[in-house]
């Protein structure tokens, strides 16, 4: 799209929607614990004749006549809830019935992983799609265009999930939140993206991310939008792996025969292509000029980069030093999960701003998380205070009800009332170093299979994730210390491929190579008793030691290297 064919209704429309929005936002920051009032008695009687609403006695939560006997009675009447808690109503809906979770049916259905080989599937309804995830992403565009107004000055790429996954048995679609998002965006935006809407339907994930990457290159690319930074990792080393393919696609206008790519797709993808021999010839001679290529070059004019740069991402953000224009905004892409949008970054900083006026949210504080649930303290949003770090719970319009997100945040400020977030890590034995969500169960469940096949025995075992080598490190103690390196490492790829039959996120990430190959470490004999003796040295209590066998702790972490076998 250039500036005089279109521009200026991007530019008109998100500065009127992203105003109009923004007065919603405004609103809530003046008055957080009204805004969240408002949005919990909404949610009561939006669901208070499904099951669960019935079940759970919402309409007499909401006959309280004050916030503080709402709260109350909530916490009273709603139980903290977990996956697990909501799987059997999901799966009621997922089979047809209406007004399980709430009103009518979902409109569609996210997939995460969970603990186990299935995946969750999570509800969306009209109501939440349409009120929180479409609004909050026009607010989110609406602040890329305010910091750059050069950024929709020529084309765009984003690299988003697969709009249609898998489709429930009542026939309710199932695919990526972020997918369906870009799809659902108005024509005249979605005009400015370099992919063809197809892309985001081809199943082969090699194939789908080369096509995207392969219209991108050839635009003058303005913003670049993926939530995990470690995917343009990947795409620096696709541009440089298979720069000939994409160069030759280029100037001939074609798509690679050697992409697996369904042929009706493949076909509508081909009729928007054309040859440009212009673009393939500046292409090469930038190849000439610099070795290996870097966004910068071939994205001189990107005006936003929009990632994820807090938690985890630190790694992967280091990783991206240098490579893009100097001058351009790398916009923090905000707390966005599956389960639950709370809010959106409304400045140039990393802390996402919680949107109380479209989820109800609580929180326990990260020194109670050890407790049992009955005698945490749940806070509200209006409650929190600044520095302290805290577990979130949901509530939304789409059946999540004091929904246990396993996520770690920091308050790090707050916008008027409204409190500012930053992701720190996801807790109760899940790892994420780029979005896998590894359970420590799914680990343990790969081990015993491990076992099983090879007739190894082991003594002990433990797995770190690594983000300076973006893999995961196992180590094992097995009964038999005549167990090669060669045999530790075949026990391995069990260990892995067992992970991947029983985490979809987990297996993407590594087909993709943003999660490496794991490494195998062989531990000298009683390895976890000397371990644990350092540890009771150092201060631990002997009678309630504990150890996670998958961990993210760098601390504990070293110690096990130093307990390698020589």
């Amino acid at each position: 799209m250039s500036k005089t064919n279109g521009y200026w209704k991007v530019r008109l429309a998100l500065g009127t929607i992203g105003r109009i929005l923004m007065i919603g936002v405004d609103k809530a920051a003046r008055d957080c614990a009204a805004a969240e009032e408002k949005t919990l008695r909404g949610i009561l009687n939006y669901a208070k004749d499904s099951h669960w609403g019935k079940t759970h006695n919402f309409s007499h939560i909401l006959s309280a006549t004050s916030s503080e006997e709402l709260f109350k009675r909530w916490q009273e009447n709603v139980p903290p809830t977990e996956y697990e808690d909501l799987a059997p109503f999901i799966e009621r809906h997922k089979q047809g019935e209406a007004n399980v979770l709430f009103p009518g049916k979902p409109m569609m259905y996210a997939t995460t992983s969970g603990t186990t080989k299935e995946p969750k599937w999570i509800p969306i309804t009209k109501k939440y799609y349409k009120n929180v995830y479409s609004k909050i992403s026009k607010i989110w565009l609406y602040s890329a265009f305010k910091y750059r107004p050069q950024v929709f000055d020529d084309a765009g790429t984003s690299i988003v999930g697969k709009v249609v996954e898998d489709y429930a048995p009542d026939g309710t679609l199932c695919g990526s939140v972020s997918g369906i998002v870009r799809r659902d965006l108005p024509k005249f935006i979605k005009a400015i993206y370099a992919e063809h809407d197809d892309v985001y339907t081809i199943s082969d994930h090699r194939a789908r991310y080369y096509s995207i990457v392969r219209m991108g290159l050839e635009r003058d690319i303005r913003i670049l939008v993926t939530p995990n930074p470690s995917t343009i990792i990947e795409l620096q080393h696709s541009v440089n792996d298979l720069f000939e393919d994409y160069v030759t696609d280029i100037e001939k206008g074609t798509l690679s025969k050697n992409m697996n790519i369904e042929e009706d797709i493949r076909a509508n993808i081909s009729a928007a292509l054309k040859p440009n021999p212009a673009r393939a010839a500046e292409l090469r001679v930038l190849k000439e000029k610099h070795g290996t290529l870097l966004p910068k070059h071939y994205w001189p004019n990107l005006q936003v980069l929009s990632t994820w740069k807090c938690g985890n991402t630190y790694v992967y953000i280091d990783k991206l030093k240098d490579a893009f224009p100097a001058d351009m905004f790398h916009q923090e892409f905000g707390f966005f999960s599956t389960e639950c949008c709370p809010g959106k970054v409304l400045d140039q900083g990393k802390a996402t701003t919680l949107f109380t006026h479209m989820n109800y949210l609580e929180f326990v504080p990260e020194e109670e998380l050890s407790l049992p649930r009955n005698q945490q303290t749940f806070y509200r949003s209006s409650q929190l205070e600044k520095g302290r770090r805290y577990a979130m719970f949901v509530t939304t319009y789409a059946g999540l009800y004091r929904y246990n997100m396993n996520d770690l945040v920091e308050v790090t400020g707050f916008y008027g009332t409204l409190p500012n977030i930053e992701m720190v890590q996801k807790i109760n034995g899940i790892i994420s170093m780029t979005g896998e969500k590894l359970h420590e169960r799914q680990f343990m469940e790969a081990v015993q299979t491990a076992q099983k096949e090879t007739g190894l025995e082991l003594a002990f075992f433990v797995g770190f994730a690594d983000l300076s080598t973006s893999s995961y490190q196992f180590y094992y103690e097995f009964a038999d210390q005549g167990v090669t390196q060669k045999q530790a490492e075949d026990f391995t790829a069990i260990v892995d491929e067992r992970i991947k039959e029983m985490n979809f996120e987990y297996k993407a990430k590594r087909d993709s190579f943003r999660i490496k190959p794991p490494l195998t470490h062989l531990l000298q004999p009683e390895a976890f008793e000397i371990f644990k003796e350092r540890c009771v040295l150092q201060g631990a209590r002997d009678a309630q030691f504990k150890l996670n066998r998958l961990m993210q702790d760098e601390k504990r972490h070293t110690m096990f290297k130093e307990l390698v076998r020589k």
